[in-house]
Protein backbone atom coordinates (compact mmCIF):
# COMPACT_ATOMS: atom_id res chain seq x y z
CA UNK A 1 0.00 0.00 0.00
CA UNK A 2 2.84 2.40 0.81
CA UNK A 3 4.44 1.70 -2.57
CA UNK A 4 1.10 2.35 -4.28
CA UNK A 5 0.69 5.78 -2.68
CA UNK A 6 4.32 6.66 -3.35
CA UNK A 7 3.78 5.79 -7.01
CA UNK A 8 0.71 8.06 -7.12
CA UNK A 9 2.80 10.97 -5.82
CA UNK A 10 5.60 10.31 -8.32
CA UNK A 11 3.20 10.16 -11.27
CA UNK A 12 1.44 13.33 -10.10
CA UNK A 13 4.72 15.26 -9.87
CA UNK A 14 5.95 14.07 -13.26
CA UNK A 15 2.62 14.76 -14.92
CA UNK A 16 2.66 18.25 -13.44
CA UNK A 17 6.13 18.89 -14.84
CA UNK A 18 4.84 17.67 -18.20
CA UNK A 19 2.02 20.21 -18.07
CA UNK A 20 4.26 23.06 -16.94
CA UNK A 21 6.75 22.42 -19.75
CA UNK A 22 3.99 22.28 -22.36
CA UNK A 23 3.82 26.06 -22.22
CA UNK A 24 3.56 28.83 -19.69
CA UNK A 25 1.14 27.52 -17.10
CA UNK A 26 0.52 30.94 -15.50
CA UNK A 27 -1.66 33.73 -16.86
CA UNK A 28 0.49 36.83 -16.44
CA UNK A 29 -1.99 39.63 -16.97
CA UNK A 30 0.50 41.70 -18.95
CA UNK A 31 0.10 39.31 -21.89
CA UNK A 32 -2.67 36.91 -20.89
CA UNK A 33 -4.94 37.79 -23.81
CA UNK A 34 -2.21 37.44 -26.41
CA UNK A 35 -1.28 33.97 -25.12
CA UNK A 36 -4.80 32.66 -24.50
CA UNK A 37 -5.03 30.43 -27.57
CA UNK A 38 -1.53 28.97 -27.07
CA UNK A 39 -2.33 28.33 -23.41
CA UNK A 40 -5.65 26.66 -24.28
CA UNK A 41 -4.05 24.31 -26.79
CA UNK A 42 -1.06 23.32 -24.67
CA UNK A 43 -2.77 23.06 -21.30
CA UNK A 44 -5.94 21.27 -22.37
CA UNK A 45 -3.82 18.77 -24.29
CA UNK A 46 -1.32 18.19 -21.51
CA UNK A 47 -4.02 18.03 -18.84
CA UNK A 48 -5.65 15.17 -20.72
CA UNK A 49 -2.36 13.41 -21.50
CA UNK A 50 -1.14 13.63 -17.91
CA UNK A 51 -4.50 12.70 -16.38
CA UNK A 52 -5.12 9.73 -18.69
CA UNK A 53 -1.59 8.47 -18.10
CA UNK A 54 -2.18 8.90 -14.40
CA UNK A 55 -5.61 7.20 -14.35
CA UNK A 56 -4.48 4.21 -16.41
CA UNK A 57 -1.88 3.39 -13.78
CA UNK A 58 -4.08 3.95 -10.73
CA UNK A 59 -7.44 2.96 -12.22
CA UNK A 60 -9.13 5.30 -9.77
CA UNK A 61 -11.61 8.02 -10.85
CA UNK A 62 -10.71 11.23 -9.07
CA UNK A 63 -7.01 11.16 -9.79
CA UNK A 64 -7.34 13.73 -12.59
CA UNK A 65 -8.89 16.18 -10.14
CA UNK A 66 -6.06 15.49 -7.70
CA UNK A 67 -3.57 16.15 -10.49
CA UNK A 68 -5.30 19.46 -11.38
CA UNK A 69 -5.34 20.44 -7.72
CA UNK A 70 -1.55 20.04 -7.53
CA UNK A 71 -1.21 22.27 -10.59
CA UNK A 72 -3.41 24.89 -8.94
CA UNK A 73 -1.31 24.82 -5.76
CA UNK A 74 1.86 25.30 -7.82
CA UNK A 75 0.34 28.33 -9.50
CA UNK A 76 -0.77 29.91 -6.24
CA UNK A 77 2.78 29.53 -4.95
CA UNK A 78 4.08 31.33 -8.05
CA UNK A 79 1.43 34.02 -7.61
CA UNK A 80 2.59 34.55 -4.05
CA UNK A 81 6.21 34.78 -5.19
CA UNK A 82 5.43 37.57 -7.68
CA UNK A 83 3.32 39.35 -5.06
CA UNK A 84 6.26 39.20 -2.66
CA UNK A 85 8.40 40.90 -5.33
CA UNK A 86 6.08 43.91 -5.26
CA UNK A 87 3.74 43.13 -8.14
CA UNK A 88 -0.01 43.62 -7.58
CA UNK A 89 -2.29 40.76 -6.55
CA UNK A 90 -3.96 40.67 -9.98
CA UNK A 91 -0.64 40.44 -11.83
CA UNK A 92 -1.13 36.68 -12.05
CA UNK A 93 -4.50 35.08 -12.72
CA UNK A 94 -4.49 31.48 -11.50
CA UNK A 95 -5.72 29.23 -14.34
CA UNK A 96 -8.76 27.01 -13.82
CA UNK A 97 -7.92 23.32 -14.31
CA UNK A 98 -10.04 21.61 -11.66
CA UNK A 99 -13.54 21.76 -13.27
CA UNK A 100 -12.23 20.34 -16.55
CA UNK A 101 -10.38 17.59 -14.68
CA UNK A 102 -13.58 16.78 -12.80
CA UNK A 103 -15.36 16.33 -16.15
CA UNK A 104 -12.61 13.93 -17.20
CA UNK A 105 -12.94 11.98 -13.95
CA UNK A 106 -16.72 11.88 -14.33
CA UNK A 107 -16.36 10.49 -17.85
CA UNK A 108 -13.92 7.83 -16.66
CA UNK A 109 -16.30 6.84 -13.86
CA UNK A 110 -19.48 6.97 -15.95
CA UNK A 111 -18.01 4.80 -18.72
CA UNK A 112 -16.92 2.16 -16.17
CA UNK A 113 -13.24 3.02 -16.48
CA UNK A 114 -13.15 2.65 -20.23
CA UNK A 115 -9.90 4.29 -21.31
CA UNK A 116 -11.02 4.84 -24.90
CA UNK A 117 -14.18 6.63 -23.81
CA UNK A 118 -12.16 8.66 -21.32
CA UNK A 119 -9.80 9.75 -24.10
CA UNK A 120 -12.45 10.57 -26.71
CA UNK A 121 -15.29 11.94 -24.57
CA UNK A 122 -13.24 13.25 -21.66
CA UNK A 123 -10.59 14.76 -23.92
CA UNK A 124 -13.23 16.61 -25.92
CA UNK A 125 -14.91 17.90 -22.76
CA UNK A 126 -11.59 19.18 -21.41
CA UNK A 127 -10.68 20.81 -24.72
CA UNK A 128 -14.02 22.62 -24.85
CA UNK A 129 -14.40 23.54 -21.20
CA UNK A 130 -10.90 24.65 -20.19
CA UNK A 131 -10.76 27.69 -22.53
CA UNK A 132 -14.27 28.78 -21.48
CA UNK A 133 -13.56 28.52 -17.74
CA UNK A 134 -10.32 30.43 -18.16
CA UNK A 135 -11.87 33.14 -20.32
CA UNK A 136 -14.39 33.79 -17.55
CA UNK A 137 -11.51 33.81 -15.07
CA UNK A 138 -9.58 36.41 -17.07
CA UNK A 139 -12.64 38.62 -17.48
CA UNK A 140 -12.58 39.12 -13.71
CA UNK A 141 -9.08 40.64 -13.76
CA UNK A 142 -9.04 44.35 -12.99
CA UNK A 143 -7.67 46.56 -15.77
CA UNK A 144 -5.27 44.07 -17.43
CA UNK A 145 -3.98 46.62 -19.96
CA UNK A 146 -3.26 49.24 -17.31
CA UNK A 147 -1.44 46.60 -15.31
CA UNK A 148 0.47 45.45 -18.38
CA UNK A 149 2.01 48.86 -19.01
CA UNK A 150 2.36 49.88 -15.37
CA UNK A 151 4.09 46.67 -14.22
CA UNK A 152 6.08 45.32 -17.17
CA UNK A 153 8.24 42.26 -16.60
CA UNK A 154 11.91 42.82 -17.44
CA UNK A 155 12.05 39.52 -19.36
CA UNK A 156 8.94 40.11 -21.48
CA UNK A 157 9.66 38.84 -25.03
CA UNK A 158 8.91 41.27 -27.89
CA UNK A 159 6.20 39.02 -29.39
CA UNK A 160 4.31 39.15 -26.09
CA UNK A 161 4.08 42.93 -25.96
CA UNK A 162 0.60 43.79 -24.65
CA UNK A 163 -1.95 44.65 -27.29
CA UNK A 164 -5.55 45.74 -26.87
CA UNK A 165 -7.94 42.82 -27.41
CA UNK A 166 -9.91 43.09 -30.63
CA UNK A 167 -13.64 42.56 -30.53
CA UNK A 168 -14.53 40.80 -33.75
CA UNK A 169 -16.66 38.04 -35.16
CA UNK A 170 -16.97 34.65 -33.49
CA UNK A 171 -14.19 33.04 -35.54
CA UNK A 172 -11.80 35.69 -34.21
CA UNK A 173 -12.78 34.94 -30.62
CA UNK A 174 -10.05 33.51 -28.40
CA UNK A 175 -12.65 31.24 -26.81
CA UNK A 176 -13.67 29.86 -30.20
CA UNK A 177 -10.09 29.28 -31.30
CA UNK A 178 -8.96 27.92 -27.95
CA UNK A 179 -11.94 25.62 -27.49
CA UNK A 180 -11.82 24.28 -31.03
CA UNK A 181 -8.09 23.69 -31.14
CA UNK A 182 -8.00 22.31 -27.61
CA UNK A 183 -10.82 19.86 -28.24
CA UNK A 184 -9.36 18.68 -31.55
CA UNK A 185 -5.83 18.19 -30.24
CA UNK A 186 -6.65 16.75 -26.81
CA UNK A 187 -8.09 13.51 -28.18
CA UNK A 188 -5.40 12.27 -30.62
CA UNK A 189 -2.49 13.28 -28.38
CA UNK A 190 -4.08 11.61 -25.36
CA UNK A 191 -4.64 8.50 -27.48
CA UNK A 192 -0.98 8.55 -28.47
CA UNK A 193 0.00 8.88 -24.81
CA UNK A 194 -2.19 5.91 -23.91
CA UNK A 195 -0.71 3.91 -26.78
CA UNK A 196 2.83 4.64 -25.62
CA UNK A 197 1.77 3.64 -22.13
CA UNK A 198 0.70 0.20 -23.35
CA UNK A 199 4.10 -0.36 -24.98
Amino acid sequence: RTTHYLFIVVVAVNSTLLTINAGDYIFYTDWAWTSFVVFSISQSTMLVVGAIYYMLFTGVPGTATYYATIMTIYTWVAKGAWFALGYPYDFIAVPVWIPSAMLLDLTYWATRRNKHAAIIIGGTLVGLSLPIFNMINLLLVRDPLEMAFKYPRPTLPPYMTPIEPQVGKFYNSPVALGSGAGAVLSVPIAALGAKLNTW
